[in-house]
């Protein structure tokens, strides 16, 4: 096997698009062996991907991801090839401001069991070794959880909320208490003010390649500030606030926004996200487990909904 840093190349961004699909295509495969495909991110979509495949424009959007990281971090993004130079696995993880996280993680099939993802997961943990803070949002995968345990993360249990966005969503909604804007470019201090209070460490270049992605709504006034990406998918994407008041109109504001016919999903609450639960149930989500937050040298961040991807 060879082990090499991810370049931020098309090609490259290819392979790891190859190891991603084939772990992650088959929906129902993913609750076996989910240890050696963790992304929250990426099991989302895998769930909705029907008989015509992923998402449309799903794997553009993914090779825009693979090769960010691999610009903003080589030392953290990885891929396993075999000796004829075909992709066996990728890692992807990234530091910000002391702040590292896993970003991604997934093998072959072929190419389980056989150290593969033990080495891949070894190298992207070595470049968040002198971070003060560490975040992976993970599987139910018990495998998994033992592997983060071991490393020093403790494992918060997550919930997610998933529905349909009806007519009657919106009615039983109730409207946000105060103003809701639409993010844009110079809105970029802020973001990264309200990372530095909620995480520890502002997400920097992560904001410019999501403000192409997804839709971003910011709140600022007298009472505080805070942001929330949503997708067109339905995704609500990270959302981070100075207060819970704040987040809890941001998302409200979020799921407003969706088109009648879309599937919402806001994954990663912790226990301490009652606020986020609330506004789901609200709406007439469901809610449900899934998987875990695991998080080293940090509390849980709150009130905070993190980015399968961007963590």
């Amino acid at each position: 096997m060879i082990l090499r840093q991810l370049r931020d190349t098309d090609e490259d961004a290819e392979a790891a698009w190859e190891v991603v699909a084939a772990a992650f295509g088959d929906s129902t495969a993913l609750r076996d062996s989910a240890a050696l495909r963790d992304s929250a991110a990426l099991r989302d979509s895998a769930a909705l991907a029907g008989k015509d495949g992923w998402p449309p424009g799903y794997a553009a959007e993914v090779h825009e991801r693979h090769r960010h990281l691999a610009r903003t971090d080589p030392g953290g993004c990885w891929l396993a090839l075999d000796e004829s130079g075909m992709p066996l696995g990728v890692t992807l993880s990234a530091r910000r401001e002391g702040t590292w996280g896993l970003s991604m993680f997934a093998v072959l099939p072929r190419a389980q069991r056989q150290g593969v993802g033990r080495e891949l997961l070894a190298a992207a943990l070595l470049y968040g070794r002198g971070c003060l803070r560490g975040i992976i949002c993970g599987s139910e995968d018990a495998r998994a959880a033992s592997t983060y345990r071991r490393a020093g993360f403790a494992l918060h249990p997550a919930m997610r909320l998933r529905g349909t966005v009806g007519p009657e969503t919106k009615e039983r909604l109730s409207p946000p208490d105060g103003a809701v804007h639409e993010g844009v470019a110079r809105h970029r201090d802020l973001l990264d003010s309200v990372d530095r209070r909620t995480r520890g460490g502002a997400h920097g270049a992560d904001h410019e390649l999501l403000l192409t992605q997804r839709r971003l709504l910011v709140v600022d006034d007298l009472a505080g500030s805070g942001y929330c990406y949503v997708g067109e998918d339905g995704r609500v994407e990270m959302l981070a606030a100075t207060s819970r008041r704040l987040a809890k109109r941001l998302l409200t504001a979020a799921l407003l926004c969706l088109p009648e016919g879309t599937d919402a999903r806001v994954a990663g609450l912790t226990a301490e996200q009652q606020w986020a639960v609330d506004v789901g149930i609200e709406a007439g989500l469901e809610l449900s487990t899934s998987g875990y937050v695991c998080l080293r040298g940090m509390p849980p961040p709150m009130p905070y909904i993190p980015s399968g991807t961007f963590l």
